[in-house]
């Protein structure tokens, strides 16, 4: 990996190559670490969503089930980020596979309730905010210039795989054992641990001990910077609106897939087809766009895109079958993964190396409480009026006109190219230590957030 700082402005180069990315044997241990356990994550999840549905018969409680691995971000997700950074991100990627795999094989208990069940699935979900931020924090140390938004595509991509493989086989353990899942899920931590153990070196903490301060001050620093920078806050404005309806096809597909007048095609095949649409799309968006587009047209991409993705479960509307509603919401994981590694690429670029697993850490608690609040008010108001097809139609709808609001207000490159420009100056200043110098980090800690013109704004601490 380089020690210099990477020029990764948005330009009109063409697009990195997946042998180039490939060719970090880091980005591959951590690929392929990820892809294991997301699948893992993606069989219990299925697997206990089933169970839940079918012993209440309730659209509200099976969406209550699959919310549940959301709560955790929302509980404390910025305050266990800000932890993660302050050990380094390798050790605490391990420490975070190991503790997941012990809760799972308590899991697995035989005639353990399913109220018990759930209460361990959040215990174990309360390490992923710091398993991810700091891995999200770690691809820049890891990758440079466009092969860094390639990476992130590619880790979208495979994340989204994983949803398909995880929810199929999800569904069949449960209508054998749902312990199947659990024990699949601890034995995909494990190899998870392993490979990150072993395929990525060790890096030192970027804050030094003697930097650091309260946790929640730190917490606090990971909000200012995120909201109080106006090319960030444009970032996360646009992230969480497309996440607010994408995930709502999968969360509502056992109920869907159960309603009357399907058809044909069983529940259980409705259910499938559903949930892996919406993957199936994201991971096409997200490799074609990234390939066939320079950094330059995928920036202009970006706007169009997002006001198609909730535009595209609108017809929802006039309750299609189980094909159309799986084509529709590929084609809103298609609009959504074409801008997403771009905004992820934008955000990690505007980032100052010591506060990045903060700001991570607060954008993916945005997406999972997000997540979470839309599958479970739309799962609880179709339970209300009894119509799955119009509450999401309307939801899409609303994410219309939320959706062309954030790109109306969209910064313009310049915008982007002066913050971008800030951030690689901050994390050109003299490292700490050594190691510093090898991670791409500095032990200066985060300076103080620049507005878009590269003045420095006063951090609220």
């Amino acid at each position: 990996m380089e020690a210099t700082v990477p020029d990764e402005r948005p330009s009109a180069e063409g697009p990195a190559t997946f042998r180039e990315v490939f060719a970090q044997h880091e980005f591959r241990a951590v690929f392929v670490a990820g892809a294991l356990s997301w699948v893992g994550d993606y069989v219990a999840k299925a697997a206990v969503t089933v169970l839940v549905y079918q012993r209440t018969d309730s659209v509200g409680l099976s969406a209550a089930a699959f919310a549940v691995s959301f709560l955790p971000w929302l509980l404390g997700g910025p305050v266990l980020a800000a932890l993660a950074e302050r050990y380094p991100y390798r050790r605490v990627m391990v420490a975070c596979d190991l503790i997941r795999m012990g809760l799972m094989l308590l899991i697995a208990i035989p005639q353990l309730p399913y109220q018990a069940v759930l209460v361990l699935i959040f215990a174990a979900t309360l390490a992923n905010p710091p398993s991810q931020a700091a891995k999200s924090a770690l691809m820049p140390q890891m990758l440079a210039g466009d092969r860094l938004v390639l990476g992130l595509s590619l880790n979208g991509s495979a994340g989204q795989a994983a949803q398909i493989v995880g929810y199929v086989l999800g569904a069949a353990a449960a209508s054998y054992d749902p312990r199947v899942a659990l024990l699949f899920n601890a034995a995909t931590f494990g190899a998870s641990a392993l490979l990150v153990r072993l395929g990525v070196r060790h890096r030192s903490a970027v804050p030094n001990p003697a930097q650091r301060s309260h946790l929640l001050q730190e917490t606090r620093q990971g909000f200012t910077i995120v909201f109080g920078t106006p090319v960030l806050r444009a970032i996360a404005v646009l992230v969480f609106s497309a996440m607010l309806f994408s995930i709502i096809p999968e969360g509502l597909a056992v109920g869907w897939a159960n309603e009357e007048g399907r058809g044909d095609m069983s529940a259980t095949t409705a259910q499938a087809v559903i949930m892996a649409a919406s993957p199936v799309g994201f991971i096409l968006g997200g490799l074609l766009v990234s390939r066939l587009f320079g950094p330059a047209r995928r920036l202009k991409l970006m706007r169009p895109l997002a006001v198609l993705a909730p535009l595209a479960l609108v017809p929802t509307l006039f309750d299609p079958p189980p094909l159309a509603v799986a084509l529709l919401a590929a084609i809103c994981g298609f609009a959504v993964a074409g801008m997403l590694p771009m905004a992820n690429g934008l955000f990690v670029q505007a980032l100052p190396n010591g506060i990045r697993a903060r700001a991570f850490g607060v954008m993916a608690t945005g997406v999972q409480v997000i997540q979470g609040f839309a599958v479970l008010a739309t799962g609880l108001i179709a339970d209300r009026f009894d119509t799955i097809p119009l509450v999401v139609g309307l939801w899409s709808a609303a994410g219309v006109v939320l959706m062309v609001v954030a790109a109306l207000r969209w910064p313009d490159r310049q915008a982007f190219s002066d913050a971008i420009a800030a951030a690689t100056a901050a994390n050109a200043e003299p490292p700490g230590h050594p190691d510093d110098a090898a991670g791409g980090g500095t032990a200066a800690g985060p300076p103080e957030p620049r507005t878009s013109d590269g003045h420095r704004r006063h951090a609220v601490t």
